[in-house]
């Protein structure tokens, strides 16, 4: 059984057909950069979403990075955020010269508590970046509620939820300005690195494309210093392509995670699906008692595994000078002492989520 944490390789197999004449197409058109496949793709992923604007980027990362840029945060402003995601949500602001205020997480669906961020905006807050993690959805309603009250902006890290919904409305279209990864193991991922970003505003929308093109609307008149962060065509097209297939995708991904629920709900925390969210699953992450003996046991019967995310950022070293030591977010840091992501993909089988239940069991045994 050879078992792969994301199998690209037979995702690749059943649109292969797709694909490959349309990268070919591409690459004799002479349009790499720019041109039709991307404006197919833009509007097509924002009708998908349901906003106006959707502009390609370089990666997710850099749709952070852009979107506060376009957003006029300034050095020393504050931006209240998670400290369980990928370090890209914080370093981003960072980059910037801004201030990363970090807020605990729930213990069910490890996203952002909004219960807690009312007690740390200051008058140099600006932003909330609220992350839904593994492609479940944070509290949109009252993270909404509180930036309305205190005239705060928020933008959607959705770097790891496209498709996922959040009382049947998408991810993406729930907040000033969202982001996306197309990183190739998301469940919507390119081959290679993309990003997005989505907004239903104009005057935002105009100013993400002029920062993302060197700060300029009309070639060689710069308005403003941007950044170099392009989607290329043939990214653009190979996205394009698997778009109509991802809600099918996402849709096996959930039955995935139900039987690896049903197998592992007496010996682990198993993810929690809230009533109002429509999760896709992009990583199936279980707490675990003796994470790091189960992680070498599964290595050692050929099952891959990740931990995602092992250290909180307020204790990565990259972030000592904000002074926040063990115990300042208590739940982030227990969730990241027991919390491990399985094999999970759309082309996962039965099979395959049963022999890693089983192995599982036998560990505990």
């Amino acid at each position: 059984m050879n078992i792969q944490m994301v199998d690209m390789k037979k995702q690749y197999d059943e649109i292969r057909s797709r694909l490959e004449p349309k990268v070919i197409e591409v690459l004799s058109g002479g349009y790499y950069i720019g041109g039709p496949e991307l404006k197919a793709f833009e509007d097509k992923a924002a009708s998908y979403i349901g906003v106006k604007h959707a502009i390609g980027c370089a990666n997710g990362t850099d749709a952070l990075q852009i979107s506060m840029m376009a957003l006029g945060l300034k050095r020393g402003d504050e931006v209240i955020t998670t400290p369980f995601t990928f370090i890209a949500t914080a370093e981003t602001i960072n980059i910037l010269g801004l201030k990363p205020v970090f807020v605990d997480i729930k213990q069910d669906t490890y996203n952002i508590d909004p219960d807690l961020i009312e007690a740390v905006i200051t008058n140099k807050t600006k932003a909330i970046i609220p992350v839904h993690l593994y492609g479940q959805a944070s509290d949109m309603d009252k993270i909404n509620k509180i930036a309305k009250k205190h005239k705060l902006f928020v933008i959607e890290d959705n770097c790891q939820g496209f498709g996922a919904k959040y009382k049947n409305k998408m991810l993406g279209s729930l907040s000033d300005i969202a982001t996306i990864s197309f990183y190739p193991a998301k469940n919507l991922g390119a081959a290679g690195d993309g990003g997005l970003m989505l907004t239903d505003h104009d005057e935002l929308a105009a100013k993400v494309r002029m920062i993302a093109n060197h700060g300029q609307n009309e070639r060689y008149k710069h308005q403003v210093v941007g950044v170099n962060s392009r989607l290329d065509a043939i990214q653009a097209a190979i996205l394009n392509i698997k778009l109509d297939f991802l809600d099918g995708w996402n849709e096996k991904r959930r039955t995935a995670a139900e039987r690896y629920k049903k197998n592992l709900k007496d010996i682990a925390v198993v993810p929690f699906e809230h009533k109002d969210n429509y999760h896709i699953y992009h990583q199936f992450s279980i707490q675990v008692k003796k994470r790091d003996e189960l992680q070498k046991f599964l290595s050692e019967n050929k099952i891959p595994t990740a931990i995602h995310y092992p250290i909180p950022l307020h204790l990565q070293v990259a972030f000592e000078d904000l002074k926040l030591g063990k115990g300042s977010f208590p739940v982030s840091e227990k969730v990241a002492e027991g919390i491990i992501s399985l094999p999970m993909h759309p082309h996962i089988t039965n099979e395959e989520i049963d022999f890693i239940s089983d192995t599982i069991k036998k560990f505990y045994k």
